[in-house]
């Protein structure tokens, strides 16, 4: 159980030394208070009045549009594949035989069913579908540099939290995977605008965000005469040098977040009750579905639920279709059942958009090793309330799911897509890049008209 206790000391300030002597908070190789500085430096410049937020599942290595929102049952075996599929709510549309749950909700969901960006490279693509622009390809010199800011760093710099305390924008569990997951970040915005990364499994047992955990030898009590025993000696420092004033300002605010209940119980997700977390589903997937929910009512815009791995070539030791299937998509399914029915219950649903996808799709004819390989002719991509329309299917792929007949979109028609419902115009919103050239959150994207009208 993650466990933070409130602080009943005055207003002191917390110093750079004392918060080191106490430990730090690691977020991407940050202490907390450096985090806290960096957001500061990147704070919001404009904020849309409504208390929207974003919930993004982001399926790294890419599913199969077959095996999940798009199956082709009439198609000849070897590309209709190894699962039937099964009607859903919504008249003369199918999924997966996987995804029983989501069938059920399809007049409360969306599936955009021809996404395309012709790649079949994992660090290309995912930079595109997380950023809107295309990311370099994997052999490249520079395929590690990002050269855009994520969507969730985007929204983390232009609207911060919906509440003050908690962080813009967090990952649950962990921003890992072995299919080039590298581009979740702020690029040019700054650190500040990176996400909090909870860096420990919702699932576990012994679960405790890592990030928001003290030392096991310091308490409070010997934090607090660290704070009092220092503050003379920091005071004079700090009429020495401006900037040391300043970053006590952001420690202080590390330690109100490090102490703060809202946060506490934000990430307590023992707080649940075990048939609601039994609903979800006692996996990661269920489990961090249910803990992006507790954020965004406790005020975090954006959360990116990290769902991996869906790379299945079949060729060992990577997994064969049928059985990465069977493997991963009962647990998504179960967990965004879970999630859209919790969060109609808590009137939640219309201001919260989810958005589920991977980089790309896979080959729409099987290969030898009863696998597919990678596919960006066409694939899927789902959304969920949001104050959008709902109860339909987008675009139209060819009967054996090779290419787009009608309705073509661009990863950054998602995006756009996704500021849109943030109140954030792409178009109107340009940052500095590192040589400060002004850099447009969206060029060529639109929102999507038949879900935002």
């Amino acid at each position: 159980m993650f466990t933070v206790r409130s602080s009943a000391v005055g207003p002191h300030r917390l110093t750079r030394r004392s918060f080191l002597q106490a430990g730090t908070l690691g977020v991407g190789g940050l202490a907390l208070g450096d985090y806290l500085k960096l957001q500061a430096n990147a704070a919001p410049a404009a904020r849309a009045s409504r208390d929207t937020s974003v919930i993004l599942f982001w399926l790294s290595g890419g599913p199969g549009h077959m095996e999940t929102w798009d199956p082709k049952p009439d198609s000849p075996a070897e590309y209709r594949g190894p699962l039937a599929a099964i009607p859903t709510r919504l008249p003369g549309v199918q999924f997966s035989e996987l995804m029983p749950e989501q069938a059920k909700l399809m007049d409360k969901l969306a599936v955009v069913r021809t996404i395309k960006h012709d790649s079949g490279d994992h660090t290309k693509s995912n930079h595109w579908m997380l950023t809107g622009f295309e990311g370099p390809a994997f052999n490249a010199p520079d395929f590690k540099t990002q050269r855009r800011p994520s969507m969730g760093a985007a929204v983390a710099r232009l609207r911060g939290p919906n509440r003050p305390g908690m962080p813009p924008y967090a990952a649950i569990p962990h921003l890992r995977g072995g299919t080039d997951n590298f581009f979740h970040y702020s690029a040019y915005l700054g650190g500040g605008a990176n996400p909090f990364v909870v860096e420990s499994d919702p699932n576990a047992p012994d679960f405790r965000v890592k990030n928001l955990a003290m030392p096991g030898d310091v308490n409070f009590d010997r934090l607090e005469d660290r704070r009092h025993m220092l503050e003379v000696v920091d005071g004079v420092r700090r009429n020495a040098d401006r900037r040391a004033a300043d970053l006590g300002e952001h420690y202080q605010r590390a330690f109100d977040l490090l102490t703060s209940k809202q946060v506490a119980d934000a990430f307590d997700i023992n707080r649940e009750p075990a048939a609601l977390r039994d609903r979800y589903g006692r996996h990661t997937f269920g489990q961090s579905a249910l803990l992006a929910r507790r954020l965004v009512e406790a005020g975090v815009t954006f959360v990116t639920v990290n769902c991996v791995p869906w790379d299945h070539h079949g060729t060992p030791p990577q997994l064969k279709t049928e059985e990465g299937a069977k493997l991963l998509i009962p647990h998504l399914d179960r967990a965004m059942g879970g999630l859209v029915a919790d969060l109609i219950q808590r009137g939640l649903y219309e201001k919260t958009l989810i958005v589920a996808m991977g980089e790309f799709g896979r080959t729409p004819k099987m290969n030898t090793f009863a696998g597919r390989d990678h596919w960006g002719q066409t694939f899927s991509v789902l959304f969920g309330g949001g104050g959008l329309r709902m109860g339909q299917t987008i675009g139209r792929s060819s009967a054996r799911g090779e290419y787009v007949l009608d309705r073509p979109f661009t990863p950054a028609d998602v995006t756009a897509t996704v500021f849109k419902h943030l109140g954030i115009d792409g178009h109107a919103t340009t940052f500095q890049d590192g040589q400060g050239r002004p850099m447009f959150l969206v060029e060529h994207g639109e929102p999507i008209r038949e879900l935002v009208g």
